[in-house]
């Protein structure tokens, strides 16, 4: 291509540009950005080349257990239930919780909450740190070290990146103990019901607290 037709281009583009101007002035400021938002929200990240490997060269993973509270009504009393959320392996069979690689531009608790929005859809608030595990790949002979979260979720999306490819399901804790598969993340959510699952909070709707 000729110098003539680059400075072609660019001066049409100019035009082009100059002429759109005016009409993007006339679109509210916040559509766009919740236009690109979506956009962004629906792409994974792919590939290895920022994974996180520690000084034993053990890949370093991070995820949630992402729960909820379903409340329910007996007796003039309002009970929580705690609810989890699991996810669809993509091979093999079972259900898990949402995890994946933590990498070397983001914090453990950005890529815990990156990775739950990917696989699981949800997002909320980040809590307690669940504990470390060892476990080594079913699929490559590299062991990983695993980090789970508690996460609170206060917006749960109907399209996420994986959707195509994972379901998602809400279970009781004893449901989930039964189709988590893993045997790492079975003992996550052993120590987020020691953390959450020793107070029952009851609330009284009529007459005086119980």
């Amino acid at each position: 291509m000729t110098g003539f037709s680059v400075s072609l281009i660019v001066s049409n583009l100019s035009n082009v540009a100059s002429y759109l101007s005016p009409i993007f002035e006339t679109i509210p400021s916040k559509v766009v950005p919740a236009q690109i938002e979506k956009v962004v929200s629906l792409v994974s990240r792919t590939g290895r080349d920022l994974q996180r490997y520690d000084n034993s060269g053990y890949r370093q993973v991070v995820g949630c257990v992402p729960y909820r509270y379903k409340k329910q009504q007996g007796n003039g009393i309002e009970t929580k239930e705690i609810e989890l959320l699991l996810i669809s392996a993509q091979k093999g069979k079972g259900m898990l919780f949402p995890k994946g690689g933590w990498e070397i531009d983001e914090s453990m608790e950005e890529a815990a909450l990156r990775e739950t929005i990917e696989e699981a859809g949800v997002t909320g608030e980040l809590e307690e740190k669940l504990g470390k595990w060892q476990y080594k790949s079913k699929r490559q002979s590299v062991i990983h070290e695993g980090y789970m979260f508690a996460l609170l979720v206060d917006q749960e999306y109907e399209r996420w990146p994986e959707a195509e490819t994972r379901e998602r399901r809400w279970v009781g804790l004893d449901e989930a103990r039964e189709v988590c598969h893993s045997w790492w993340m079975r003992e996550a959510l052993e120590a987020f019901v020691n953390l959450k699952c020793n107070v029952v909070e009851k609330v009284v709707i009529e007459g005086n607290d119980v």
